[in-house]
């Protein structure tokens, strides 16, 4: 099934249901009014919405034409949000870039950091921050929306909570990073709002590139109208998502409609930590990743962060060239402060 959240002037907006091809629409909210109460009340619900879901595809039922800027992400606001770093050549190479050793528990061990999850940002939205000085940058990642997990799960058992995917753009700001990190207490004002794209789509959608736990396709991101990077998602994936979830879950329990995300996508390529689009590679999936690389090839980075006016893309397409979530489209702008 593939569910996505109209804005209706709720915080938690309305439930709707999106057919295959993303073409049409259809309501779903006499079945749940939000995507957080059918995932509260999954097993009741989920039969209900397949029926539906079947009868848009067909053609059965009363639609409109799918328009990804009325939504919200799929849930607005979430009451979780923890975002691993399961792809760990992004974490060995901006380690390298500042001469520091990479811990070998990180090969065994998950890094996962807790995010703000009340208010997340449309996928169709700008991205509203106060300065450029603060070094802004997007990350593209792949997320899954949990059911409830008890604390203490397998990750044969956490993989059957698995309900639903999106794709995720992590907004981070770089420059608030190193000064917050040396606290010793961890991300918070370097972590703005995050935004996930127009549509969420259940396991079953992904065919054959679901596998492992992992989602086997390439992550597209466009720069300012350029592609930016193409890395596959299921590749050089060091913890797939069932093991994010018990890690998660290792001393707490998980409640509907928590999630998990992947952290950012990066690929080795076959080489130290792969390369750009324009020399034949697989590209980034953040800003970031090139400055890493050109400090450890230049000793400085000379990419510049993300200024006002600056826009990004992340999709992912199918077999076909089809978008399977909606794309995630936004522009950065100033912050205006209200008027006292």
């Amino acid at each position: 099934m593939k569910l996505a959240s109209y804005h209706n002037n709720t915080r938690d907006g309305q439930l709707m249901m999106v057919s295959r091809d993303l073409g049409r629409i259809c309501d779903a909210s006499d079945i749940a009014p939000t995507l957080q109460q059918a995932l509260d009340d999954w097993d009741n619900v989920e039969p209900k919405l397949q029926q539906r879901y079947d009868a848009l595809n067909d053609g059965t039922v009363l639609s409109q034409i799918f328009e990804p800027e009325r939504c919200h992400s799929p849930l607005p606001r979430a009451y979780q949000w923890a975002d691993g770093s399961a792809y760990v050549n992004h974490v060995e190479l901006v380690r390298r870039a500042r001469g520091a050793e990479m811990p070998e528990s990180f090969w065994t061990d998950p890094l996962m950091y807790q995010g703000g999850s009340d208010d997340f940002i449309a996928p169709r939205a700008d991205i509203v921050l106060p300065s450029e000085e603060h070094g802004i940058d997007f990350e593209a990642e792949v997320a899954v929306v949990t059911g409830d997990v008890p604390m203490g799960v397998t990750e044969e058992k956490a993989a059957g909570n698995i309900r639903l995917l999106m794709l995720v753009n992590d907004v981070s700001l770089r420059g608030l990073i190193p000064q917050e990190l040396a606290k010793g207490f961890g991300f918070f004002q370097s972590k703005p709002a995050s935004s996930f794209s127009p549509v969420a789509v259940t396991p079953d959608e992904l065919g054959d590139c679901w596998q492992d736990n992992k989602l086997h396709l390439p992550l597209l991101t466009t720069y300012n109208g350029k592609l930016f990077g193409r890395p596959n998602a299921g590749k050089d994936m060091t913890f797939n998502f069932a093991q994010l979830i018990a890690h998660a879950a290792k001393t707490r329990h998980l409640k509907a409609g928590a999630i998990i995300g992947s952290g950012t996508v990066s690929n080795k390529q076959g080489t130290d930590f792969g390369s750009a689009i324009a020399d034949g590679g697989a590209g980034y999936s953040c800003i970031a990743e090139v400055r890493m690389i050109e400090t450890i090839r230049d000793g400085r980075p000379s990419t510049e962060f993300m200024k006002f006016g600056d826009t990004v893309r992340i999709e992912m397409l199918d077999a076909s060239g089809r978008s399977i979530f909606g794309a995630i489209e936004q522009k950065v702008r100033r912050f205006e402060a209200e008027a006292p």
